[in-house]
């Protein structure tokens, strides 16, 4: 195979100077389009079977250089990311989501009108190629074209020199070009797929079965959050988007669904940060006759099962900023440490030292005026021992007044069977022993709502989801994991904007 070196780094696109504006470029692109109808081709394609991805490709036995032996058939489609054109050849890089790989294309291997096709490609057009699997004289694996299928016409110009879309919020907002220029923030999304995917492998290995709960709710229940609001014009009812899984759920567990679980998007009228987004997938799940205890053991097979489906690497490194990454060592089993010794160990206070939390929370310059002392207890905990967990570590057994939802602790009614799985200061799972006395729960909601404004999202007894609990809730274990927070460590992205494909922007100005 006699051919000319292959192609540099940087491309080469006729007719695209650097210099002419984005609409000359796209008339020129338009005027390709009507020359390849000309040709009497669709531009837009049509069903191309059978092709093969270009990572099984690349994973092909070829023939060395120069060999007599003819390479294996193969058929791609893909994307053109780099054009060389060099008298009768060209030299192309195709990619599509598994990898990319170099295409020769020579005016007399495939014919004069695949050559007069070839010549107005552009960058980013979309075509499929049938050819053998080969060498060129510098090793690289090619794919010698025999035959060229135009798929669809790329009518706008890729990032320049396909170095690809660098501006975080320009890569969100146009995640198309992000995702097909940036080979990164493909595996990204792909990973995000497998370890959703490893979730539900292993709970339904577990017995439990996959449920979807309403999205929109006539009470914004199961967590303390601002809700979205709209309108049911056809009943006249004002709805919310659901801030929660949990009391739908639990509500299938008093029908007898023994063991159950919502993979759902959630949404939270409040604000936007590198580890927030008003609209985030949750996933929540609920075994009868469990407690904390059997969730804590689900939740690490359940992220040793994503690390496993990911990389399996367990000791892995983690981008915390964009200047700051830390080790983290997921290998199991996680330490387990209780929020009354984390509080002594960083704080220097006790729960019943109430002067002592009002004092240290005034020393943080916390507001200490009006509130209770277990309300600055618990503040104290985010400020002085959240950052200090570099985990994988669960916090256990939780002040009782924190958590209305949950089953106290027998013989310590202080203290609520509640775990929250922290790595480098953020949470990344939320379980309890649910509260299943109706009784209890109807107090426990009543005390919460005294004193909170007609416009809270918790302003509303949910007496039905106590009408439920009368009717008997099995004991239960209950977990909640912050699916993109765990996509950020896992796939090590430091913003969470990078795992979630449509995240809420500004509009555009």
């Amino acid at each position: 195979m006699n051919e000319p070196r292959p192609e540099s780094s940087h491309s080469e696109q006729p007719g695209e100077p650097a210099a002419a504006s984005a609409f000359d470029l796209e008339k020129v692109r338009e005027e390709k389009l009507g020359k390849i109808q000309a040709l009497g081709i669709d531009p837009w394609g049509t069903r191309f079977d059978d092709h093969q991805a270009v990572a099984q490709v690349r994973g092909l036995t070829a023939p060395p250089s120069g060999s007599a032996e003819a390479g294996p058939a193969v058929r791609i489609a893909g994307r053109i990311t780099l054009r060389r054109t060099q008298g009768k050849v060209h030299f192309l890089q195709v990619r599509d989501w598994t990898g990319q790989i170099q295409v020769f294309i020579g005016k007399n291997q495939v014919g004069d009108s695949p050559w007069e096709l070839a010549q107005l490609f552009d960058l980013g057009d979309l075509v499929g190629i049938d050819g053998t699997l080969g060498h060129t004289k510098t090793g690289e694996l090619t794919v010698f074209a025999t035959k060229l299928t135009f798929l669809s016409k790329s009518l706008l110009p890729p990032p320049e020199k396909w170095h690809g879309l660098t501006d975080v919020e320009t890569r969100s907002r146009q995640r198309y070009v992000d995702l097909f220029t940036n080979p990164e923030s493909m595996a990204t999304f792909l990973g995000r797929t497998r370890i959703l995917a490893a979730f539900r492998r292993i709970l339904g290995e577990r017995g439990f079965v996959e449920v979807e709960g309403p999205t929109m709710q006539a009470i914004a229940g199961g967590a303390a959050a601002r809700p979205f609001i709209t309108h049911h014009n056809a009943l006249d009812l004002e709805l919310y988007l659901r801030i929660a899984l949990e009391l739908h759920l639990k509500r299938l567990l008093v029908g007898g669904m023994e063991r159950v679980f919502e993979l759902g998007r959630v949404f939270r009228n409040e604000g936007i940060s590198r580890k927030h987004n008003p609209e985030f997938t949750m996933l929540e799940a609920y075994q009868a006759y469990g407690d904390y205890h059997a969730m804590m053991d689900l939740t690490e097979a359940l992220i040793c099962g994503a690390i496993n489906a990911v990389d399996g690497e367990y000791k892995r490194t983690i981008t915390l900023s964009a200047d700051a990454s830390v080790p983290v060592d997921f290998t199991p089993p996680w330490p387990r440490r209780s929020y009354a010794e984390l509080m002594l160990e960083y704080a220097r206070v006790s729960r019943s030292d109430e002067a002592g939390i009002r004092s240290k929370a005034a020393e943080l310059g916390l507001t200490v005026e009006g509130k209770e002392a277990v309300v600055l207890f618990g503040e104290l905990f985010e400020e002085l021992v959240e950052p200090k967990l570099e985990g994988p570590v669960f916090v256990i057994d939780y002040p009782a007044e924190l958590c209305p939802l949950t089953k106290r602790k027998a013989g310590a009614p202080e203290i609520a069977e509640r775990f929250e799985l922290f790595v480098h200061g953020m949470e990344l799972a939320n379980a309890y022993t649910e509260l299943n006395d109706p009784l209890l729960q109807e107090s426990l909601f009543r005390k919460q709502l005294q004193g909170q404004r007609e416009d809270d999202s918790m302003a509303k007894m949910d007496d039905d989801f106590i009408r439920a609990l009368k009717h008997a809730m099995p004991p239960a274990g209950g977990l909640g994991v912050g699916i993109d927070r765990l996509c950020m460590l896992l796939l090590n992205r430091p913003n969470i904007r990078d795992v979630i494909l449509f995240p809420l922007l500004r509009p555009e100005v």
